[in-house]
């Protein structure tokens, strides 16, 4: 027999706040069980494990709609159409990087003339933000 929990200890199980699942459940990422009598939803061991994969997609950089297409996805029939997800991802993971390095390098050179120029004459990196 599974054992069933509320949504608190879902969430704690889960490494989440309730507000978390929550959320998920009106995006529909996870199902949000029926009422009981007793008025307390209770959820399973596969609710935990589908909250802890979508917190580890979102880790990776997928979006809440990325990460119900990969739900959607299961099976051993999909793997070609999530590895062109993950691969379209890498892709922009990777661009993001380039991004951030072109960044790195152009703030590096603005602190270094900030470093070895004369304050009198103005900010250096002000400058360099209203020339052309």
């Amino acid at each position: 027999m599974t054992e069933k929990m509320t949504i608190s200890r879902l969430a704690s199980a889960a490494g989440v706040n309730v507000e978390t699942v929550r959320f998920y459940q009106r995006s529909g990422l996870i199902d949000e069980p029926a009422r009981p009598y007793s008025g307390y939803r209770t959820y399973a061991g596969e609710d935990v494990r589908r909250i802890r994969f979508i917190k580890r997609a979102q880790h990776l950089g997928f979006t809440l709609d990325e990460i119900a297409s990969l739900l959607k996805l299961d099976g051993s029939q999909t793997c070609a159409s999530t590895r062109d997800l993950a691969a379209k991802k890498l892709a922009m993971v990777e661009a993001k990087l380039s991004d951030l390095l072109a960044m790195k390098t152009a703030l590096a050179t603005l602190v270094s003339r900030c470093d070895s120029e004369h304050p009198s004459a103005g900010c250096p990196i002000i400058q360099a933000l209203i020339d052309d």
